[in-house]
């Protein structure tokens, strides 16, 4: 049971706090936890702290805290708060400081609805939505001059009736059309000496349905057997996918997350960056390779490689024979490829003038590696085959496909 939810801002300010319980969670906690986690991307997702258990998820910078002082299942947790990212995100197109701030009783009012005394309670965004409309110029204008909020519903949504929670019983008007998005993220490490040390995928099977009714989908995939650690939306039957790995459901209306899942221990990246650091006598000699490792069935539409010059660089001078670099003012280096030309492998070089006094660079820049392929998806997951019963005429069926590169880093 969760006792409290903390939304703080990058800078660990307190920008909203919600008691879920009759303990008040004092809001000197999340001064201990600033304290003690080392950074936003390095911390535990969960923390011991001498009075509570903390969770926390971080989302574009802003950082969603739970405390409890009793145990509970941490992916519990974990899940919630990432669900309450993710409404909060769907209702106010991103996440960021001023959006919250600026929407903040609609935000309180979400947790109060998702939420139940420390238990999750209503977490589809349609469903909510039914109940608490998302924000609106006419809404803000209506709160602003009647100091009333015109965003509660006063009526039950009709999900409450339904035999699925997440769904209307009777839901008219839609497009007859289900859509069904692969996409994949591949995380990736590349030691100094050239070793693939790390490369494993993050996917998730996105839908996108209109259907009306109530129908039931049947999804078939090419290769379930290298699916590790799968998690589901809760209209998933679990014993169709334990018995002969089918998913088997009842869609909500509109988009959601199916499923996701991990594919570990590919043997290669579809691209390969070859970094070479040579120094002498306080000059430093930096070149970069970028090429295509195997060619892949699509295309890799956009790379990107950044990294930051390390501390005892004073100055650098660096060129590129495709797309464009830029040196901003944080020793940040941003370079740009694009589409990797058929004629000519895009490379960087330059030189790295070292603080007075160095002969040799003793920390070496790390490289994180972004790509984007369309209409393919590395791990090798495809959609076979989509069924769907109770309808009075066949639906529009669409398929994508996308990998982009997620934690891929090259170690210099």
């Amino acid at each position: 049971m969760l006792q409290c939810i903390f939304i703080l801002s990058d800078s660990g300010e307190v920008m909203l706090e919600k008691q879920m319980s009759g303990h008040r969670v004092d809001r000197s906690i999340c001064s201990w936890f600033w304290d003690h986690a080392p950074s936003q991307s390095e911390a535990l997702p969960v923390i011991a702290s001498p009075t509570h258990y903390l969770f926390h998820v971080v989302r574009d910078g802003i950082t969603f805290l739970a405390c409890t002082q009793v145990e509970m299942p941490p992916l519990m947790a974990i899940e919630f708060l990432c669900r309450v990212a993710d409404v909060l995100t769907d209702y106010l197109g991103s996440l960021n400081e001023d959006l919250i701030k600026d929407n903040f009783v609609i935000v309180y009012q979400l947790l109060d609805e998702m939420m139940d005394n420390g238990f999750p309670l209503t977490t589809e965004p349609n469903i909510l939505r039914e109940m608490i409309a998302p924000p609106n110029i006419v809404s803000k204008m209506l709160s602003v001059v009647t100091g009333k909020s015109s965003n509660v519903s006063t009526m039950l949504p009709d999900a409450t009736t339904s035999s699925v929670p997440w769904r209307k019983t009777d839901l008219k008007g839609a497009s007859n059309e289900v859509y069904v998005d692969i996409v994949e993220e591949m995380d990736a490490v590349v030691s100094r000496d050239g070793v693939l040390t790390k490369c494993e995928i993050y996917g998730e099977i996105q839908v996108n349905s209109h259907l009306p009714g109530l129908p039931d989908l049947t999804i078939s995939l090419n290769n379930p057997t290298i699916l590790n650690d799968v998690r589901f939306h809760p209209c998933v039957r679990f014993r169709p996918w334990e018995s002969h790995q089918i998913l088997s459901f009842v869609p909500p209306d509109g988009q959601f997350k199916l499923m996701c899942y991990r594919v570990k221990k590919l043997k290669n990246t579809p691209i390969y960056v070859k970094p070479q650091i040579t120094s002498n006598a306080g000059t430093c000699r930096l070149s970069v390779l970028v090429g295509i490792r195997n060619d892949p069935v699509k295309p890799i539409d956009s790379i990107s490689i950044d990294f930051r010059l390390p501390p005892s660089v004073a100055s650098a001078e660096l060129t590129t024979n495709h797309g464009t670099v830029n040196l901003l003012a944080d020793k940040r280096c941003s370079w740009t490829i694009g589409r990797i030309p058929k004629d000519k492998s895009p490379s960087l070089s330059g030189n790295l003038i070292l603080e007075a006094g160095l002969e040799r660079l003793h920390v070496f820049p790390v490289f994180k590696v972004g790509f984007k392929i369309m209409g393919v998806a590395l791990s090798g997951m495809k959609i076979d085959q989509v069924e769907l019963k109770n309808a009075a005429s066949p639906p529009y069926k669409g398929f994508r496909a996308l990998t982009r590169a997620g934690e891929y880093q090259i170690r210099s």
